[in-house]
């Protein structure tokens, strides 16, 4: 009895292997052969297609070539294009797998004992056949020859594409698929802005460049950003009192450069004009006459608040056809003004003009101390340090400058000589009123030693 199982386990295919495969079985091997290397060019023109470079791309569409305009042809209905192979190589991957069933069967037909050992057979050696030689090695060749592939197949995809059922069947799965997404349009997806820069951290790749890669983050943060977060503070605005005759305010414009400036009364808390400079250049002979009256050539400033998201600003400004806004803080108070110049430097980075300084302001004392005015960008700092500002990032908070910075961290204005530390840097205080930091000595701890 002990004797009988292993006899009884492999009589059946030792029978078979004895007397020789019947024509039958001959036949089904040679089709699922040629199946298989059918699903290898279906599954391999898929990678080839969908790996097209745009250079490739670009080739196919100028190119002589019958086969190359048909495979441009293709490509231009990626849907139907796709479709098509799905249908196509599932098609050929049933008939395999009910082919290969069927010679097994008369290989090695069913006995007491073999269940397991046919199980075996039936799911994980035809599966692990149909995906190396039906799918991966395919579609790995074919991607390092995407070019050649794709002009081999397309002829063939484009005459499988038009043969009932497969047409029929792409035609429905196509339709079928554009009402879904219309659908799913109507209905929207709604993804956070931190799903977003996720989502830009992982599809960043090495061949991106830094521009490219700053423009798109500028993008994403772009709707989260608040108008004080971007001002020019009010100290740092050239401003023009309505007292002022003629003469003077030409000498304010020609030393400041600016192309439009707020007019105020009393102070820069009431903001009652904005003068274009345009606008003053047809009168530029009056700059001898006392009692010229510059203030009517002013136009109605245009107030927004501070917590205001520069997304909306910048509609505004499409719709206002205005350039400038005087930021204001909750009690009404002018905190600032911000242009379209500042809306857009969020997404595109620094916008320069012949007016603008390019060089930061910083004294270098030696290799571990530079000296910086407190209203010098944190941005600026960096590019100084030669740092990427991590430390100074994760506890910046709201400030914008390296005076702020040093406020924001200490909770107070501090006094000369006072500093705080960050990472290894030591930033001391060199000159601060009751208002604001007004110079920073920064010294590397790490190079010093």
């Amino acid at each position: 009895m002990e004797d009988s199982i292993p006899v009884t386990n492999i009589d059946p295919l030792v029978t078979t292997l004895q007397s020789g495969f019947s024509t039958e079985v001959i036949i089904g091997l040679i089709v699922i052969a040629v199946l298989l290397v059918c699903s290898a060019l279906i599954s391999g023109s898929e990678a080839a297609f969908f790996s097209l470079s745009p250079s490739e791309k670009d080739s196919l569409k100028s190119s002589d070539n019958k086969k190359g305009q048909t495979a441009q042809k293709l490509l231009d209905k990626p849907q139907d294009l796709l479709a098509t192979i799905l249908i196509t190589n599932n098609f050929v991957n049933v008939a395999v797998v009910i082919l290969c069933s069927s010679v097994l069967q008369e290989i090695y037909p069913p006995a007491p004992g073999n269940e397991t050992i046919r199980l075996i057979i039936e799911v994980f050696l035809i599966t692990l056949i149909l995906l190396l030689a039906g799918e991966v090695i395919p579609k790995i060749y074919a991607t390092q020859n995407s070019m050649r592939f794709a002009m081999f197949m397309s002829s063939t995809l484009n005459g499988l594409g038009n043969i009932p059922p497969i047409s029929w069947i792409k035609k429905f799965l196509v339709n079928g698929s554009n009402i879904i997404q219309k659908n799913a349009r109507k209905k929207g997806i709604k993804i956070s802005s931190t799903e977003l820069e996720q989502a830009l951290a992982l599809t960043k790749e090495e061949n991106t460049s830094h521009v490219e890669h700053r423009i798109l983050e500028g993008i994403v943060k772009f709707g989260n950003t608040e108008v004080c977060q971007i001002m020019r503070s009010r100290v740092d605005v050239i401003a023009l009192d309505h007292e002022l005759d003629f003469k003077q305010v030409m000498e304010i414009i020609l030393h400041s450069g600016y192309s439009r400036i707020p007019v105020y009364k009393d102070s820069f808390d009431n903001v009652i004009g904005i003068l274009f400079i345009k606008d003053i250049l047809p009168f530029l002979d009056e700059q001898d006459n006392e009692k010229f009256d510059w203030l009517k050539l002013t136009r109605k400033p245009f107030f927004v608040p501070e917590n205001k998201k520069i997304d909306d600003l910048l509609k505004e400004f499409q719709g206002k056809k205005v350039h400038m806004a005087v930021i204001v803080d909750e009690y009404g108070g002018a905190s600032g003004i911000c242009t379209l110049e500042d809306v857009l430097e969020e997404i595109v980075g620094d916008i320069t003009d012949e007016f603008d300084d390019d060089e930061i302001v910083f004294t270098k004392i030696d290799d571990n101390n530079f000296l910086f005015e407190g209203k010098t960008a944190l941005v600026d700092v960096y590019k100084v340090l030669e740092t990427d500002g991590k430390e100074f990032d994760s506890n910046k908070g709201d400030a914008e400058t390296i005076g702020g910075f040093i406020v924001e961290n200490a909770g107070r204005i501090l006094k000369n000589n006072e500093y705080i530390e960050v990472g290894n840097y030591r930033l001391v205080v060199e000159s601060s009123d009751k208002r604001r930091v007004k110079m920073v000595k920064i010294v590397n701890q790490l190079k010093a030693e």
